[in-house]
């Protein structure tokens, strides 16, 4: 059992309150999941500069907690150009004057151990070990921006309680995948994918699902069809919220054995394992709210 939430604002009004809003549906799930927990934000801007390349680093990977001065130097050396870049915790948010490409092969160049959260410009991605109203308030997350956020709190099932096994996860440039339920043929494909180049940072199952749709996505698929193709592959319970930069999807197994909750106003669209998650979002008494259905996808863009 796990919690998933989701927040995607059409409104620019709001996006001051993305973050307060995402700490207080995270929170909520809390009991679903409190041995660790994680979210992605599209666009804050001091998190992920607008226009730069960023990269979201949990670990170094040295053993040691390093100053965010040495490692925005040691990433620039890599890079051969300035790196700016905020420690959150635990996490180091960089970003550069270049594309995300470009700075996470310098990140694994300076630090090729490191455990890398995500990559993909307007995106800053932070995770760790813990419950969520612990990890949100180190991370001042009330304070963030942004017109989008994911967040997910982990009960473990499949892998170890570790950063590596937390999400989301966030394989793809600017992609983000969260997940309640479980892949029961998750090393199967895991195999195929190694077999084919694809590395792999956890034994966590959802880390499959997430590089499974990187792939699809690599290939010209768009979001709906990389889903379809999934829900074909994969077997087992689950539901699924992926988003990037610009959109934000959710779909279920064929049986729709784990819960969801979808609402939509003129001002956001909102997902959540329980309707609770979304109870307090601004003008949810007038939203349109639903349960999605098995193995449809719902997607919405900027």
């Amino acid at each position: 059992m796990c919690g998933i939430v989701g927040l995607h604002l059409r409104t620019p009004e709001l996006y001051p309150q993305l973050g307060e809003l995402l700490t207080g549906m995270l929170c909520e799930m809390g009991d679903r999941g409190s041995d660790s927990a994680g979210v992605a934000v599209y666009g804050d801007p001091t998190w992920s500069p607008p226009g730069e390349g960023c990269v979201s680093m949990v670990d170094t990977g040295t053993g040691d907690t390093e100053d965010i001065a040495r490692v925005r130097s040691s990433v620039g050396a890599a890079l051969g150009s300035d790196v700016d870049g905020v420690a959150v915790q635990s996490s180091y948010l960089l970003s550069a004057d270049t594309d995300s490409g470009a700075l996470l092969a310098a990140v694994r160049s300076a630090y090729p151990r490191a455990l890398i959260a995500g990559f993909g410009s307007d995106m800053a991605v932070l995770k760790g070990v813990g419950h969520p109203r612990t990890l949100t308030e180190g991370w001042g997350l009330e304070k963030a921006q942004g017109w989008q956020g994911v967040g997910h709190t982990r009960m473990a099932t499949e892998s170890a309680v570790t950063p590596s096994g937390c999400h989301p996860y966030a394989v793809g440039p600017g992609q983000c995948l969260v997940h309640n339920g479980s892949f029961a043929n998750h090393a199967t494909i895991r195999r195929e994918l190694r077999s084919t180049g694809v590395h792999f940072d956890s034994e966590n199952d959802t880390e499959v699902g997430a590089r499974f749709i990187a792939e699809q996505l690599a290939a010209g698929r768009d979001i709906e069809t990389a889903l379809k193709t999934l829900c074909a592959t994969f077997d087992g319970f689950y539901t699924l919220l992926v988003s990037n930069r610009d959109s934000f999807a959710v779909v279920r197994d064929a049986i729709a054995c784990k819960p969801a909750v979808i609402a939509e106003t003129d001002d956001w669209v909102a997902m959540g394992s329980e309707y609770r998650a979304l109870a307090a979002l601004p003008g949810v008494g007038r939203a349109r709210i639903w349960e999605p259905e098995p193995e449809v996808v719902y997607a919405w863009s900027r």
